[in-house]
């Protein structure tokens, strides 16, 4: 949906993407207005606020946006990389283990139960039942179980601290149809690739079931990419506009071959170039643009009562047709991120090309 905006519900767009990655609270927001039409921050938060969708730890053991059903049917997929991520080291290192650990476990639930807490209000609740283990660790636990954060996190124009609720009711999906989704909207995609995007482990098998259900294909190292059969697979030369992408989006994090979207000239050694400025590598906090469908440099907002200034980083020489266009979305998205400056004080700047 980066191609061009689609007029579709927030919901349905966020079930195509299979959940938004949201460890910046605010990211999906933009996402979301780089693929809807029209798109409305508060039609979102209305969902966060009634639990339609859901903000929650999901694929890679990081925050993500759902919807509540896709979150009951996929939390549990991921359960094994978050007991292997958040248990060894943690709270066994800590010497929970066995029939305690359960019993930790059982505290942070009761107590998530009876009000919304964030992880500092748990650990002191868990420090006055076991004064004699390290409650940090035992926080961790948290990260373990199907937990949602509550409004006002998360929400458009709000802000709040972390607060842990129980997710409810799980329906498990099965890893077939976590699979199956995930090629709907980041095919064609290599084995490796659905691992990278998930943080699921032998997946291999799973493909392996779905060929007869799947087409592939090789890409230019040979790697075999698996799709569906009537996935839309543009024709390399589709223009693709130019576009700004969050710190983290689905497109930079569902794919282990990132050179799928970095120039060129830049060379087989820029892997994060979203992460960088440049040839250079040196680390920077900017979020990421694309032109042409390949990242081209690093972007971010600076205001002030006055104005609002979208300062663009380019990393390649972009012909002047493509930085028309790239200031004309630029100046679309601080009408968005800066809806209540004025329109004349808002100014795209452009530093020289790294």
């Amino acid at each position: 949906m980066l191609l061009e905006r689609v007029e579709r519900p927030v919901l349905e767009v966020i079930d195509h993407l299979v959940g938004m990655q949201a460890q910046e609270p605010l990211d999906p927001y933009l996402g979301l207005w780089s693929r809807i039409e029209g798109f409305d921050p508060n039609e979102l938060a209305a969902l966060l606020w009634d639990r339609s969708a859901v903000r929650g730890t999901l694929f890679r053991g990081t925050i993500h946006l759902a919807g509540a059903g896709d979150f009951g049917a996929l939390r549990p997929l991921v359960q094994p990389l978050l007991d292997r991520t958040f248990l060894n080291g943690r709270s066994f290192g800590a010497g929970v283990t066995g029939d305690l650990l359960e019993e930790v476990r059982q505290a942070c639930i009761s107590a998530l139960q009876e009000e919304p807490r964030t992880r500092g209000e748990l650990r002191r609740i868990l420090q006055e039942r076991w004064p004699e283990k390290d409650a940090d660790a035992m926080s961790f636990l948290l990260y373990t179980i199907p937990l949602i954060q509550v409004p006002p996190r998360g929400v458009w124009g709000r802000t709040g601290p972390a607060r842990w609720a129980p997710a409810g009711y799980l329906t498990p999906a099965t890893v077939d149809q976590m699979v199956l989704r995930y090629l709907a909207a980041f095919g064609p995609a290599a084995v490796a690739d659905a691992r990278t995007w998930s943080g699921v482990s032998g997946l291999k098998e799973v493909f392996e079931r779905l060929r007869p259900r799947l087409v592939s294909f090789r890409d230019y190292a040979g790697r075999e990419l698996f799709d569906l059969p009537d996935a839309p697979r543009p024709d390399a030369g589709t223009p693709a506009p130019p576009r700004f992408l969050p710190e983290f989006d689905n497109l930079l994090l569902s794919h282990e071959d990132r050179s799928r979207m970095t120039p060129e000239q830049l060379g087989a050694g820029v892997t994060n170039v979203w992460n960088t400025a440049g040839r250079s590598g040196k680390a920077v906090s900017w979020s990421m643009f694309t032109v042409d469908g390949f990242a081209a440099g690093t972007w971010k907002v600076g205001r002030s009562p006055e104005s609002a200034v979208l300062l663009l980083r380019p990393i390649v020489e972009l012909p002047d047709t493509q930085t028309q266009a790239l200031v004309d979305e630029g100046l679309r998205l601080l009408g968005f991120l800066a809806a209540d400056s004025d329109p004349a004080g808002r100014e795209v700047r452009l530093l020289p090309a790294d």
